[in-house]
């Protein structure tokens, strides 16, 4: 099949914005439980109306501070209840706002900023205030920066009270007409894309945009949208995946919790008991690898593999005629009792689906949770899409895809096999780029870079990055996603990047896991305080590795299967560069850094 659409479940309104969703909430529903902060260890419920009493304090200050409709106010923070706030905030107040992730370095602070026009800024802590600082007298435009954390307080008073005050002389009336009068094409926010080579891209957004996202999302997850459910909010709100879910959790009454210290994330998941959660397929692959290496480590590790190979078998039997037999649901049921359920705990003890986005799960991951009993519903879209364009859901649901169309969304494969995507949640332009915008549009039909196809019943299944297909020296296209997804499957390897351009065979440069590292060195007798740097020629560790690659390698033909490959001293990280905000390889920036590396492969 060469294009599927679905159709829209409710058109936007021209003078609709995202604002409405607040004070709907606050007329009609004003004592409903809409966030949860975390306060000196305890979660305190934020009601509606209390919510939009605070998003219109503060979007007053901002008028009082001079800004004005359209103006970009920059948001530089981990994910936290006041994000939000803020967010609501600067939409409330005309303004159009910029995320930028908490981790960027000055030079992309400054980029964004300065390619913005930037006319405030608002930092979390005096680290972000002293990187701004820096780069202030390159920003002629920029008038205001305010810091969320400020002296004497708990972590959430500073920019929030000072705008509080100063817009106090600011009548709730002219508040109103401010906010009423933004219409749903109007930029809504510019946000740049993390980009695996060259500088960031603003993509201009419209409250159009994101309203059609929060609507396909509902009408995608009618039994998780719905009020009184609840979501722990942990990846980092500058992501477009997280900012769509948490607006379409506002719009539909899911009470929001955030945390961004996911060193306690299973504390605060016991803590916060949400009914969904969202995250990248790393995510899944760690809670997954933790929990087997637990169980290895306790001696339990033949009832865990016995337990995964039900769920994975289970799962699978639910895509087949006539489902599982009555031998696999027993065994189900028994290990539902021994193992599922304390998976499940690990995620708070309530939580009844997830949503997966950002980069390819996995068939045997997606089967495994499925099995356990919290299915993953995989999901495709870019920044440019708003979040989500395709995804699977409870109704339409098929393992190794990627779902069907958002409702108002359409996929084409163009004669190349590339993914092309039409409909309300496409971007309206790149900010100052023109060029880049033409290159990227065409007809209305955005250009994803990405290879792909559709099924007879309309289910999209990603199977490369155009960019990123490598051509052997004898003319092989290989797509590299499908070799590096399973060899990240595997407990002990953290990253695979693939390489091969214009040579005899394909190799990979692999990284090994520091959390799964020092179980695997206790049960293979090497010392406690070796490093990876220690062992990269032991053949025990090189077996493994072996292992992993071989049966990545089935998934392929011989001339697309890894021949050599190079275990890495160090992982890859965002603070090395070779890894986005967004969890994605910068390959050119491993390729250079690695050079020495990949030429040792290709070495007679």
């Amino acid at each position: 099949m060469r294009e599927f659409s679905v159709p829209a479940t409710a058109a936007v309104a021209p003078e609709e914005n995202l604002t409405d969703m607040v004070w709907a909430n606050a007329e009609r529903f004003g004592n409903a439980v809409s966030f949860r902060r975390r306060v000196d260890g305890t979660w305190v419920d934020v009601t509606a109306r209390d919510f939009a009493a605070q998003v219109l304090a503060v979007a007053k200050g901002l008028i009082a501070a001079g800004l004005e409709r359209g103006d970009r106010i920059a948001l530089v923070s981990k994910s936290r209840y006041e994000w939000s706030l803020i967010d609501f905030a600067i939409w409330s107040a005309g303004g159009v706002t910029v995320p930028v992730y908490e981790t960027s370095s000055t030079e992309q602070v400054n980029w964004i900023l300065s390619d913005s026009g930037a006319k405030a800024v608002f930092v979390e802590t005096a680290e972000h205030r002293e990187t701004v600082d820096s780069v202030v007298d390159r920003l002629p435009e920029l008038r205001h920066v305010w810091q969320i954390d400020g002296p004497g307080d708990h972590g959430a008073a500073g920019a929030i009270d000072e705008l509080t005050a100063l817009g106090a002389q600011v009548s709730d009336e002219d508040a109103h007409t401010r906010r009423r009068d933004v219409t749903a094409d109007e930029d809504a926010t510019l946000v740049y894309t993390s980009g695996t080579t060259g500088r960031p891209k603003g993509c201009q957004l419209t409250h159009r945009n994101l309203l059609n996202e929060v609507r396909g999302d509902f009408a995608a997850f009618p039994q998780l949208m719905m009020a009184g459910n609840s979501l722990l909010c942990f990846l980092p709100l500058a992501h477009i995946l997280m900012r769509a879910i948490t607006l379409c959790c506002v719009y539909t009454r899911v009470t929001l919790g955030h945390t961004a210290d996911v060193r306690n994330l299973v504390e605060d998941l016991g803590s916060f008991r949400p009914t969904f959660v969202v995250a990248v397929p790393r995510v899944f692959e760690k809670v997954y690898n933790g929990a087997k290496q637990k169980a290895h480590a306790e001696g339990k590790g033949k009832i865990f593999d016995a337990a995964e190979a039900t769920a994975v078998a289970h799962s699978r039997a639910r895509d087949e005629a006539g489902g599982a037999g009555l031998g696999l649901k027993i065994k189900h049921a028994v290990f539902d009792r021994l193992v599922y359920t304390k998976l499940r705990a690990a995620l708070g003890g309530r939580c009844i689906a997830a949503v997966s986005g950002g980069a390819p799960l996995g068939e045997r991951l997606a089967h495994f949770f499925r099995g356990v009993g919290v299915p993953v519903f995989e999901g495709y879209g870019l920044t440019e899409t708003s979040a989500a364009a395709c995804v699977n859901t409870e109704n339409a649901f098929r393992v190794g895809t990627v779902g069907r169309p958002v409702a108002g969304q359409s996929i084409r494969i163009s004669e190349d096999g590339e993914i092309l995507i039409k409909g309300g949640v496409v971007f309206q332009s790149y900010w100052n780029n023109e060029a880049a915008t033409r290159e990227a549009l065409e007809d209305g039909w955005f250009r994803t870079g990405d290879i792909g196809q559709l099924d007879e019943d309309g289910f999209l299944s990603i199977t490369g990055r155009k960019k990123e297909i490598i051509v052997t020296a004898g003319g092989k296209n290989v797509s590299p996603a499908v070799l590096e997804d399973r060899i990240r499957a595997h407990p002990l390897i953290s990253q695979c990047m693939v390489v091969g351009d214009a040579q005899p065979f394909i190799g990979a440069l692999i990284t090994i896991d520091p959390e799964f590292f020092p179980a695997w060195k206790e049960q293979n007798g090497k010392p406690a305080d070796a490093e990876v740097a220690d062992l990269l020629d032991d053949a025990d560790l090189q077996r493994a590795i072996q292992d992993a690659v071989d049966d990545a390698n089935l998934a392929v033909s011989k001339a697309e299967s890894i021949k050599k490959f190079r275990i890495l001293p160090v992982d890859f990280s965002e603070a090395g560069g070779e890894m986005t905000p967004s969890l994605k390889l910068r390959r050119s920036v491993v390729a250079q850094t690695y050079s020495g590396d990949i030429r040792a492969i290709y070495a007679k």
